[in-house]
């Protein structure tokens, strides 16, 4: 999977704190990213496609439907739902990763979600997305809380952190870490004046490129195998789920199915168009 940010040094150095206690037994984790790519509705215009693109191949399993500029080239195309899921399955790929990681995440148990009025074609810009992650052998239970665009936590908006645009707040028992992609704080930083941080000792990372090379090579493991990923990706896309069914799911992950809702099924399982069928 592509989380690149997991072969960096800082995200291992949270992992660290986090798995040395640094700020005690953990059961709150708040994620929040400035991205707001989404909104707005279905073009109508028909454009010619590029030169060199095969538009029926780059549609692919999904319904048919004319060129438009928006959806090639760039990025806009995720934010549609026949194509991706919006900021969220993109971003959570790299913000969620970190406390998946540090905190040995699997499937959550509930997930609910809020935000605008639920468009039939496009994510949103803005959204909260909520997730319960059952105790596992020392871990208490974890609640973890996603916001996106103008969504941000409370202690941001109160201006009781540092009010970074993006960042991953770990709250412990006895304080907090705060982390993005390249540094990480922990807090209140007067209470840490004098903690001595845990020595490495998760192994400098190869390259997020050259582990991909050495597991086609070898088959040893990347550090995100799809054993990790496809699990990270699974809650990431279960917060669409929630919120374009406005209601919290309880989600049994050994049937994957959420369970007395047999309305998400139309959204957990995609039906393919004619030719393109599994």
């Amino acid at each position: 999977m592509g989380t690149q940010i997991h072969a960096t040094e800082n995200y291992r150095r949270v992992v660290e704190l986090v798995q040395a206690g640094a700020v005690g037994p953990i059961r709150e984790v708040h994620v929040w990213v400035e991205r707001n790519w989404g909104g707005g509705d279905r073009p109508r215009e028909v454009h010619t496609p590029p030169k060199g693109l095969h538009w029926d191949l780059w549609v692919g399993p999904a319904p048919e439907r004319p060129f438009h500029n928006d959806y090639v080239p760039g990025p806009k195309w995720y934010k549609y739902w026949d194509f991706g899921g919006g900021t969220l399955p993109d971003l959570g790929s790299h913000f969620n990763d970190l406390p998946f990681w540090a905190l040995g995440l699997r499937q959550p148990v509930t997930i609910e979600a809020e935000g605008p009025l639920v468009s039939p074609e496009v994510a949103p810009g803005s959204m909260i997305v909520r997730w319960d992650f059952p105790a596992v052998d020392k871990r208490p239970a974890v609640k973890m809380t996603w916001y996106q665009g103008t969504y941000k936590p409370a202690l941001v908006r109160e201006k009781k952190i540092p009010a970074w645009g993006s960042g991953i707040l770990f709250i412990g028992d006895r304080g907090m870490l705060l982390a993005d992609y390249g540094r990480n704080v922990l807090l209140p930083e007067k209470d840490f004046a004098d903690y001595k941080r845990p020595a490495p000792a998760i192994p400098r990372s190869i390259g997020h490129h050259a582990e991909w090379i050495m597991a086609c090579k070898t088959g040893k493991p990347t550090m995100c195998p799809f054993g990790y990923s496809g699990v990270l990706t699974e809650a990431n896309l279960l917060g669409i789920v929630a919120y374009r069914l406005g209601k919290k799911i309880e989600w049994d992950a050994s049937e994957m199915r959420a369970r007395k809702c047999p309305e998400a099924d139309r959204l957990l399982r995609k039906t393919y168009r004619k030719g393109w069928s599994l």
